[in-house]
């Protein structure tokens, strides 16, 4: 039994250690890619109620920085992590595995949106396992894809 203990007591230990290891590691931004950046930012605020809150100008196009919020100022206020698309050319958008991935509160009522903006589903929303958490996958008009997880 203490040696039961002392070993998850040293895995616990570990565990920390490796944490703070990492401390100042965190998620800076989600970034995706679009040909047209302007209309897939116009997409996202339409299918997911999200604002701009940023844009650069680079010699590429215009990057733009999306974050959710009822308002611009209250998306400028919120702490999430943005998402910035940023222009890429045609034949650089074929990236299967990249994605976003996103919460939702309302399954149907965010496919719908999605389908409203101009996007599509990669099939329907489906349950993962028996623990009462959907997933679905949309598609934006990009092609850039979109895991939305609805937990119970």
């Amino acid at each position: 039994m203490k040696r039961m203990y002392a070993m998850v007591m040293a895995f616990t230990a570990a565990l920390l250690l490796a944490g703070v290891a990492h401390a100042q590691v965190s998620l800076n931004a989600a970034r995706i890619g679009a040909v047209d950046t302007p209309a897939l930012a116009k997409f996202y605020e339409a299918a997911f109620g999200m604002q701009e809150v940023n844009r650069i100008s680079v010699p590429t196009g215009a990057e733009i920085f999306l974050n959710f919020g009822a308002t611009v100022e209250a998306a400028k206020a919120n702490k999430a992590v943005p998402i910035v698309i940023m222009h890429r050319d045609s034949n650089d958008l074929k990236d299967s595995v990249p994605h976003l991935v996103l919460n939702v509160t309302d399954m149907a009522a965010t496919v719908k949106g999605v389908k409203d903006a101009g996007g599509s589903m990669a099939g329907e929303p489906r349950a993962f396992g028996n623990t009462g958490i959907m997933i679905g996958i949309a598609i934006d008009p990009a092609g850039n894809r979109i895991e939305m997880i609805q937990r119970p």
